[in-house]
């Protein structure tokens, strides 16, 4: 028998073993500690902030990006000459990353406002360093093979940034409880002094960044123009392949109200459509004619092409993941494509009423048909019995020669030069034209057509600008937007953004206020009372020994304040090869 003091009863605290547990495999109660984190933990801490900083802006981007998809297959197709879906493993991975970073820098989060130690488990560290290389590799990758998409950012912002103002305000909201529990306590410092000094200065930019917003749907109601024409650029490729005859019929029957395609001319002189330079992307030319399947499909003849079978490619690749949700009907007749000729497309779009806007490829000039092309396809236009007046040329490189038909530029050229060159159009890539641009042009009486247009979130955004015309890959999507997605008056959002500012100074200087009341309250009470063997374990704490583990062993068992007597005895006997405490009727 051994005489015990009295034992303390110790609460189980299970978010605490969970929140060490998961984030430093720190389970048992003596495996933690109220110290001070080391330099390198807050090292490691600061690695992981910076990836998630990386992976929220990362994240953000292929959001946004969505818009474009397509083309960024199709930019990875041009580098790589094969084509897949690269967006797939893209977006898996970057979920997968983001869930997993966001999860351990909220348990770090929970470390600083219980007070503990930070401690990142080993496996955590080498996870966080290979999602944070990861990143950077994918923003090289992405800038190697799609530099131009990063301006998206910039336009995104003219839709999110009211938004994002109101989540970063929630954000320094929430994150002003650990600063001001930091800058508060007992010693002070110069880098406490630094931390708040970024707080003050992060918080006032914030609150001052409306001043920088352009968002053209901050606007009166009576202002917002007609909603802009839908044109269905290639027909509509989410739902048949592009440029085809059944994707033509599927814009005009999703809403579009004109047509564009690509128009390349045959080696025997017939206008067909295809956007690539080859035929392997679109068509079983690897098959049928497996030596030319690198040729330029300008050096086939029309018997040639549409030979071509220009459906299965869209079954298997399944560009834009809609093959599912067609019916089995669809899928055969996708099958059974061929690659569309000019003059079908164009009887299809005076039967329906519509304009056109065609995208010439002129012939290279070793082609048989490079001094004769124009009139190919102009005798083509004569031969559908389309109204001149409802087709668009692009490029305008041959003026002096198109008499009677619109004509565009794919150029962003000023006022003056697109009035010296004789044409009223301008049909542009959504990322070269700014608001500002649009309203200059709009008001010299030039009309803009603006592509490619997929999201309601960038159809709004031209839809308040003013923009006549759009040209989209989903004709089906945007014909689904009556009303822009979100429309606010300037008095309205005046009111709502200094209202979410003085409502997040308020809480802040309440919290700076509570935590230094907490402080002070603390200090006037005295020092708390310390077991001695804290003390010594505390110093203790980094030389690991038998001693250590003795004294974490006594610390745990020691001075139970439940009314039990000095003179009532612990019975420590072994049972099952584990060591057992009793007392009296009560066992550990």
């Amino acid at each position: 028998m051994v005489k015990h003091q009295p034992l303390q009863v110790y609460e189980k605290q299970v978010l605490l073993s969970l929140v060490t547990g998961i984030y430093g495999c720190r389970w048992k109660r003596y495996q933690r500690s109220q110290d001070e984190s080391s330099k390198w933990e807050c090292a490691w801490f600061t690695i992981l902030s910076s990836s998630f900083l990386l992976l929220l802006f990362w994240t953000y981007f292929w959001l946004v990006a969505q818009n474009d998809f397509n083309d960024f297959n199709w930019s990875v197709y041009n580098h790589s000459g094969e084509w897949r879906d690269e967006t797939i493993p893209i977006v898996t991975s970057t979920t997968v990353g983001f869930i997993y970073i966001t999860f351990l820098l909220i348990l770090a989060l929970f470390h600083i406002s219980l007070g503990q130690q930070l401690n990142l488990y080993w496996v955590h560290k080498i996870g966080v360093l290979a999602t944070l290389l990861t990143i950077v590799s994918g923003f090289v990758s992405v800038d190697d093979v799609w530099g131009n998409e990063w301006e998206i950012i910039l336009v995104s912002l003219q839709f999110t940034a009211p938004f994002l103002h109101i989540g970063g305000l929630i954000t320094i909201t929430a994150v002003s409880w650990l600063v001001a529990g930091y800058v508060v306590r007992k010693e002070r410092s110069n880098f406490q002094v630094m931390v708040l000094a970024i707080y003050i200065l992060v918080l006032l930019a914030l609150c001052l960044a409306p001043l920088t917003f352009t968002c053209p749907c901050i606007m009166d109601r009576h202002v917002l123009k007609p909603p802009p024409v839908i044109i269905g650029r290639r027909g509509a490729p989410m739902l048949a392949p592009e440029n085809t005859m059944m994707s033509f019929t599927r814009a005009l029957q999703h809403g579009a109200s004109s047509l564009e395609a690509d128009v390349t001319v045959s080696v025997d002189g017939v206008p067909f459509l295809m956007r690539d330079h080859t035929l392997r992307r679109t068509t079983d030319v690897s098959k049928v004619f497996p030596s030319r399947d690198h040729e330029d499909a300008s050096f086939f003849n029309w018997t040639e092409i549409h030979s071509l079978n220009a459906g299965h490619w869209f079954l298997e690749s399944d560009p834009y993941w809609t093959v599912k949700t067609l019916s089995p009907k669809d899928r055969s007749r996708i099958g059974n494509l061929t690659i569309c000729s000019l003059v079908e497309m164009l009887r299809l779009a005076a039967r329906a009423n519509s304009s056109v806007l065609l995208n010439i490829r002129k012939p290279a000039p070793e082609h048989p048909r490079f001094r004769s092309w124009f009139m190919d396809t102009l005798w083509t236009l004569q031969k559908a019995g389309i109204s001149q007046r409802k087709v668009t040329w692009a490029p305008d490189t041959d003026r002096g020669r198109v008499r009677g038909l619109l004509q565009t530029t794919n150029e962003k050229l000023s006022v003056e030069e697109i009035r010296h060159r004789g044409i009223t159009s301008l049909t542009i890539h959504y990322r070269k034209i700014s608001y500002q641009d649009i309203q200059v042009y709009l008001a010299n009486n030039v009309s803009v057509t603006v592509y490619p247009v997929n999201e309601p979130w960038l159809y709004s955004i031209l839809w308040c600008s003013g923009v006549p015309y759009v040209s989209s890959d989903a004709p089906q999507v945007l014909q689904k937007v009556p009303y822009p997605v979100w429309l606010m008056s300037h008095s309205a959002y005046n009111f709502i953004w200094i209202s979410s500012d003085l409502v997040s100074v308020a809480v802040i200087m309440g919290i700076f206020f509570f935590q230094n009341y907490h402080m002070i309250r603390w200090r006037i009470s005295g020092m708390q009372n310390y077991n001695p063997e804290q003390i010594m374990l505390s110093a203790v704490v980094r030389r690991p020994s038998r001693d250590v583990n003795i004294m974490k062993e006594k610390l745990i068992f020691s001075e139970l304040n439940n009314g039990l007597g000095s003179t009532e005895e612990l019975s420590l006997y072994p049972e099952n090869g584990h060591v057992r405490y009793s007392h009296g009727g009560l066992s550990c």
